[in-house]
């Protein structure tokens, strides 16, 4: 799907998404990875949501976030508890939603000038 957007002063947004890509700025990637409105970090992790350590999730609690998505390819999946505790030792929550969903939150989190950060499974 292409996504249509309001300007955003140079800040990362998505393009499009679909089965196993995303565009941010309209550039292709094809393997996990997670942003904020300044930065693309491709291979955030490993290869699906099965494959998903304490490492990758302290990664993406530690990145300047105050809202941070995880974005699954459907069916909705939610991380196992033990994966939770960077969160809950950076007293951030974590929104967990499909990958679509992920991006178009994203755009419009951005788009009002909030720090947010998303991590995108999407294998």
């Amino acid at each position: 799907m292409k996504l249509q957007i309001a300007a955003t002063d140079g800040a990362k947004v998505f393009t499009a998404y679909g089965p196993g890509y995303v565009s941010i700025n309209g550039v292709r990637y094809e393997n996990n990875v997670a942003v904020s409105a300044h930065e693309v970090i491709p291979a955030w992790c490993g290869s699906s949501f099965d494959c998903l350590t304490l490492a990758d999730m302290e990664f993406l609690a530690g990145l300047a976030g105050d809202v941070t998505l995880l974005g699954v390819p459907a069916p909705l999946r939610f991380p196992r508890g033990e994966l939770l505790q960077p969160f809950v030792a950076a007293q951030k929550g974590l929104e967990v939603m499909e990958l679509g969903a992920a991006c178009r939150t994203f755009n419009i989190l951005v788009g009002e000038g909030r720090r947010v950060v998303v991590g995108l499974l999407l294998a």
